[in-house]
């Protein structure tokens, strides 16, 4: 995401956060990295929730009231992100559809359940956010257990006779997807050559391709997020490494493209089928893309989370938590993604992880 773009969403969510939570009859939020490194999945979380919150109030609201977002900057630190959370307890909010990052939610997620606040992630994948997490918990993503065991099936066929390498950025997102394809993998009869952990947010990781080419890698599997998957790609081409990259669903953005150029040509990946590419969201692709914006990765997750919500306080007939809570355990909802049911856990019975690749600056599926 532009500067222009990152200033223009955190002037737009310090505007609502100050201003319009008083006037709204139904107050419910949104929380990610609106700045950073990872600003471009803050954005996809904002666009999403704004839609959704805009096709609500014209349809009527819900339960006759309008809906107002309060949009939260928590930047993937998890210490921002109980002070985003605590900020959302004053400004009334009954859901917080977020976070994106899993260190972030998880941490979150304490205080939302003290406040008696509904979570809905739309993207944090730690299965620790619904195992330890309280009865407000739920997303509608899958999680890194199962992504794991997609990548570990596929380089078990691909690569069982290769040197594999598996790295994360000691994230609760990238160890965790790292950590639960790794157990995976090991336990088809696959062991890695080298696993170890790299520091996000660095420029160089010259030191971490030169071990890859002393080890002689040929598949690189990358738990943490586009940023670092991007510049690790680059590095290795301009080291003459045709080393094979393979990561999650924090590639699912274009702005990885931007960072790999060519060296990006064939990566892959894993993420749920693309909702764009549903009947269910036709109507909302076509009015964000009318809008000037792609709704990539994780923006009609977003939407999707608060259409869950709005579906279940319709049915509850009350905004109040056991209330919503009850009618999300024990009915069916009818989204953007398809439809949705969540097991005791909080988590969907629908999870699916497909592969894509990505070729000449798009990612699609295999």
């Amino acid at each position: 995401m532009t500067k222009v773009k990152t200033a223009l969403l955190a002037a737009a969510a310090s505007v609502v956060m100050g201003a319009t939570a008083a006037q709204a009859d139904i107050v419910i939020a949104t929380a990610g990295p609106m700045t950073g490194q990872y600003a471009s999945f803050g954005e996809q979380m904002a666009r999403g929730a704004a839609l959704a919150v805009q096709d609500l109030n014209a349809a009527g609201g819900v339960l006759g009231q309008q809906v107002q977002i309060v949009v939260g900057d928590d930047a993937c630190d998890p210490r921002q992100a109980v002070s985003v959370a605590n900020q959302m307890v004053n400004q009334g909010v009954v859901l917080m559809a977020g976070h994106f990052c899993s260190g972030s939610s998880i941490p979150a997620s304490q205080v939302y359940t003290e406040e008696d606040i509904l979570q809905i992630s739309p993207a944090s994948t730690n299965p620790a956010l619904t195992d330890e997490g309280g009865d407000n918990v739920f997303r509608v993503c899958g999680r890194d257990d199962q992504q794991g065991l997609i990548a570990a099936r596929y380089l078990a066929d691909n690569y069982a006779g290769a040197n594999i390498a598996i790295v994360h950025d000691k994230t609760a997102y990238g160890k965790g997807l790292a950590d639960a394809t790794r157990e995976s993998l090991n336990a088809a009869g696959v062991t890695e050559t080298l696993y170890e952990a790299y520091t996000a947010g660095e420029n160089d990781y010259s030191a971490l391709v030169s071990k890859l080419k002393a080890e002689g890698i040929d598949v690189l599997y990358v738990g943490g997020y586009h940023t670092e998957a991007g510049l690790m790609v680059r590095q290795m081409r301009d080291q003459g490494l045709d080393t094979q990259l393979i990561s999650g669903d924090a590639l699912v953005t274009d702005e990885y493209w931007s960072i790999t150029g060519p060296a990006g040509e064939g990566t892959l990946m894993t993420f749920g089928p693309d909702p764009r590419k549903f009947e269910s969201a036709a109507r909302v692709v076509a009015k964000s893309r009318a809008q000037g914006y792609e709704p990539e990765g994780y923006t009609l997750y977003t939407y999707a989370s608060i259409q869950v919500w709005a579906q279940a306080v319709e049915i509850a007939g009350s905004t109040d938590l056991d209330a919503v809570t009850g009618a999300l355990n024990g009915n069916t909802f009818d989204t953007v993604i398809g439809a949705i049911t969540f097991d005791g856990n909080g988590d969907i019975q629908q999870p699916a992880y497909v592969w894509y690749e990505w070729s000449d600056g798009k990612y699609n599926e295999m």
